[in-house]
Order: structure tokens, then sequence, then C-alpha cells
């Protein structure tokens, strides 16, 4: 473990005013970073945050949140905690992945931290890697994850990603690191677990340092993919413009750029859930293409759809499935994505979750609901209206929330705020005249 406590002294730039989260399951991966930052902790005096998810799939997990708890009030760390009540039916460790960031990022945002780390270590790279390549994807997408991913405003952190789960064991051992353990993992009817009892022991029995083979390759993979994206994002602006693709000037490029761009496109509009998009989806794509009939169209997940019409390509959303919804904004509202929005007498906060609005430049009651064909908004700080569908893609929010998200709009269907994502130029600073302020949460 000497390289990872190497790795954080170069690299992880710290003072006694920063923050930072750590997501903690409570196994033995995540408790030893947790024990590893803590020693920082104690010498450099910044604040930990552990955020600690309840997936509610067990009965030791309500003890594993105590101890969890526990721990961290001994040890002066900020404990966060969330419960899954219900799952859907998608595949449980994808939607799993999914809720944990969610929290994560919304614990980033309220704590203005500076780094979120993970526990992921090399045999969780080995595993991915893998199950990537059968089941099939592009050169960025057969590599695993990065040890660092750089976000607008934090960084995405495995400082494990060097070391195996067999390392990881030996130092919670020599540390009497005390640690929860999931009897779900020996459970092979999840995909994870059947590449990590069988054939994870067969490559490390072949080879011991097989991890170190399978980091190089997830490099060069990464050191690749971001070449040839940065070739295809000078051509993106050329060939594909407000959801359309242009085809005469797309079939001109290099294969390889070609499926770049695509995947640049899918990525826009699918954020996340690109993990849903396989080969054979582009594939689909590329047939439509290079079909000779026009007006024809293929399915994607998610009620996406695209549309060859002519010498265009047309992604769009088949909306039909969604019910529309619309309530006037009273003192506050449940909506149907699970958030609330309220009309409150005072807040500090600055972010996209509020917005402050003068009762003289909107035209009262105001209202909420979903979004419709051909909403625009003049969002703050940008010249010009924008629709509602291209901020969603700009901003990555998955197609499987788009349709509940909540559109704030006054009495003349003046679209005014998209909750949690952009306010309009009608939104008012502190220091100025206001007197209707709605909060988001």
């Amino acid at each position: 473990m000497e390289e990872v406590y190497n790795y954080i002294k170069k690299n992880i730039e710290l003072t006694s005013e920063d923050t930072i989260i750590i997501g903690v399951s409570g196994g033995p991966d995540s408790m030893a970073l947790l024990y590893i930052m803590n020693e920082f902790k104690e010498k450099i005096h910044f604040n930990i945050v552990c955020a600690h998810i309840n997936h509610n799939m067990r009965e030791a997990s309500n003890q594993e949140k105590k101890d969890l708890e526990l721990y961290c009030n001994k040890n002066n760390i900020i404990f966060e905690y969330t419960k899954i009540e219900k799952w859907g039916d998608d595949n449980f460790h994808n939607e799993a992945r999914s809720v944990r960031y969610n929290f994560f990022e919304e614990l980033v945002l309220n704590y203005n931290a500076k780094y979120l780390m993970t526990a992921h270590h090399a045999d969780d790279l080995i595993e991915t890697i893998l199950m990537r390549i059968v089941r099939g994807s592009t050169l960025k997408g057969y590599s695993g994850f990065s040890r660092v991913v750089n976000k607008e405003k934090y960084k995405i952190v495995r400082p494990l990603i060097t070391v195996t789960k067999d390392e990881i064991l030996n130092f919670n051992k020599k540390n009497n690191i005390k640690f929860s353990t999931d009897e779900s993992n020996n459970e092979d009817h999840y995909t994870r677990n059947r590449y990590r009892h069988v054939i994870l022991p067969f490559l490390k029995k072949e080879d011991p340092n097989v991890h170190k083979k399978f980091l190089k390759f997830n490099e060069i993979l990464l050191e690749n993919s971001d070449y040839i994206d940065f070739e295809a994002r000078k051509v993106l602006n050329k060939v594909f413009q407000d959801c359309n693709l242009d085809i005469e000037k797309f079939v001109l490029l290099d294969k390889v750029i070609q499926t770049k761009i695509i995947y640049n496109i899918l990525e826009k509009i699918y954020g996340d859930d690109l993990l849903i998009i396989g080969n054979a989806h582009v594939d689909l794509i590329f047939e439509l293409i290079n079909s000779n009939k026009s007006n024809s169209v293929v399915h994607l997940p998610n009620n996406v759809i695209v549309i060859k019409a002519y010498d265009e390509l047309m992604f769009s959303f088949d909306e039909e499935e969604y019910d529309e919804y619309e309530v006037q904004l009273d003192s506050i509202v449940n909506l149907p994505n699970g958030k609330l929005i309220e009309k409150v007498n005072q807040s500090s906060d600055t972010s996209n979750y509020t917005i402050r609005l003068s009762s003289k430049e909107v035209k009262l009651p105001l209202y909420v609901r979903n979004r419709r064909n051909g909403d625009k908004m003049e969002v703050k700080g940008m010249n010009g209206s924008k629709k509602i569908n291209d901020i969603f893609i700009d901003d990555k929010i998955k197609t499987s929330e788009r349709e509940l998200w909540p559109v704030v709009l006054d009495a003349e269907e003046t679209v005014i705020w998209l909750p949690g994502l952009k306010k309009s130029k009608l939104d008012k600073k502190i220091t100025e005249e206001y007197d209707i302020i709605l909060k988001y949460y």
C-alpha cells in the first residue's frame, strides 16, 4: 500500500479549509480508504465526509450503518447517509451505481468538496474491462476507469486503483481495520460475481501480477481514445448541430472518427446511461446512414429515436409514453420525480437549486410542469434563448429523468427556471430587489 500513500502525498492537494467526500460501504476496500485518508486528516486537518448508502437489500445493513456512524463519530468524520426504499426493475449493479453517484454529487455540491474518492481497486478494474470486452463496446468503452476524472468543480479520485483485493485485506489485518462483509458478493447470479469468482482467480494463477498488465492496457486504451476523441471533436460541430447530423459531410470522414462522433452524440444524449448502448445499437445507426431509404427510423433504449430524412440524421425522443403534468405553484409542490419546490421566506443559497424573482417582472401565478415540444428559456449569463432539450443534453441529464424534470413558468408561459440546472435572466441577485424565493430539493 506504500504506492497509495505516495500517490496521495504527491497528487492530492489539501488544506485545513478543504473537504473531501469518500464513498464508504463499510466493506474492506472503502474502510481501508477511509482509514488512510483519516491518517492524512490527523496531520492536515481537512474535513472528511463519509457518504454511506443503505441499499436495503440485506438484514445486516442497518447494523452496518450504526457501526460506521460510530466509527465516524470517534474519528471526527462527518457522516452522511441515505437509504434506498425501493428499487426499480433495471440491472441492480447499474442502478446502484447511478444512485451512488447521484448521492455523492449532491454531497459534493452541498459541501463544496474538492475531491470525491471511491475505493475501486485493481481487481475491480480487471472485472470491468473483461465484462465490457465480452459485452462489446468502443475503444474507450473497453477501458475500465481512470484514476482521476476531472469534473467542472471537483475531481473524482480512485487512490486504490493500483492495488489488489488481497493487498487491501492484508493491510486491514495489519492495521486491525474492522469492516463488514456483504454475503451477496458470494452469489453468482450477479454477472460481476461470476467474473470475480471464476475468471479472475484463473488469471491470477496464470500470472500473479496480471493486474499490472491490465493497468497498462487500460492506460493505453485511455490514451488512444483521448487522442481520437480530440480529433473527433475538431469536426463534431461541422457535421452535427441542433441534434441533426449532416450525412453528406459525415461520410467523408475516416471510419474511426465517424464511430467516435456517433458515440459522442450518444454520450450527449444519454449521459451516465451510455452504458446501456452497445455495438449493436451503433451498427443500427450506421445501417441507417448507409441505407438508400429516407424517413427510416431506429429505436434506441430509453425512448431515443434516430430518424433519417434525406441527407440528415435526426436524434430525438419518442414522447408518447409520458403523461403531461402541470400544477400551480403554491407554498409547496410535490413533484412526480419525488422532489419538492417550496416558496421560502429567506435563503442564502445562490445555486441553481434556488431562484429569486420580482413579482413586478413575472406574470403571476407561477406554474410548474414537465417539458413541452419547443420549450425555450433565456438562460442567465447567455445571449438569446436556448431549447430546454439542448440544456438537458449539455447537462447530461439521463433520458429517463427528462420527461419528469420540472419546468417553472409564469402565467404567460415564459420559462423562468429549470430547477437544479439553469435559471433565466429573471433571476435576481441577493443584493437586488425581489419578493419571491423558490427552493428545489
